[in-house]
């Protein structure tokens, strides 16, 4: 591959491709959390967005190193973004169904190992972008993967924000309709990967 204009366009295009999963598991974290703190959304784009640029990164590593290892392993991808998203949905109705039916059980805050999880839920599929840069220089894979990482950092971050605007207004309801957001991502992710 060379450096030229469209492998900027295939990288900015590929980012934004990628971080849609993101951005709905950021607008189902905003919905859940209406007053998160700064520090936490910065948390969550760059978790969101550094698991977003490593997963390419190490399926360009398994590309030229392990790729038998890795074909046997492509099969389970789709099984556990499904398990993760759908236990965190899961997780998150039920919650928003305790805040509705008592005053004194306030909506959970994200915990850190949350968004770890939901990290590697909405990157787990990009392993397989690693694929695509089998003719890329390191270096090239390398700059891919920080435009993809940065974009995915703002796109989770306008998610959040969509979020909590929607949040603010419909409270504990919110969180259960993250919680439904969650699960059908975690649903479209196994569809899309069985269905390849």
């Amino acid at each position: 591959m060379e450096w030229n204009l469209i492998f900027f366009i295939n990288s900015i295009m590929l980012g934004v491709g990628l971080a849609m999963d993101a951005f709905s598991v950021s607008v189902a974290d905003g919905l859940k959390e209406s007053r998160m703190p700064k520090s936490k959304s910065l948390a969550i784009g760059v978790s969101f967005g550094g698991f977003q640029a490593l997963m390419p990164l190490a399926g360009y590593v398994f590309v030229h190193t392990i790729i038998t290892v890795f074909k046997m392993f492509e099969k389970a991808v789709p099984w556990i973004a499904l398990v993760l998203l759908v236990y965190l949905g899961i997780k998150m109705i039920l919650e928003g169904r305790k805040s509705d039916s008592s005053e004194e059980n306030k909506i959970k805050e994200l915990t850190f190992k949350t968004i770890i999880l939901q990290g590697i839920a909405v990157s787990i599929d990009a392993l397989s972008v690693g694929f695509t840069f089998a003719e890329y220089t390191l270096l090239q894979v390398l700059v891919s993967v920080a435009i993809i990482a940065v974009l995915t950092f703002f796109i989770s971050l306008a998610g959040i924000l969509i979020g909590q605007k929607i949040g603010n207004k419909f409270s504990g309801k919110a969180q259960i309709f993250g919680g439904i957001i969650l699960i059908a991502i975690g649903l479209e992710i196994f569809l899309t990967g069985i269905l390849k």
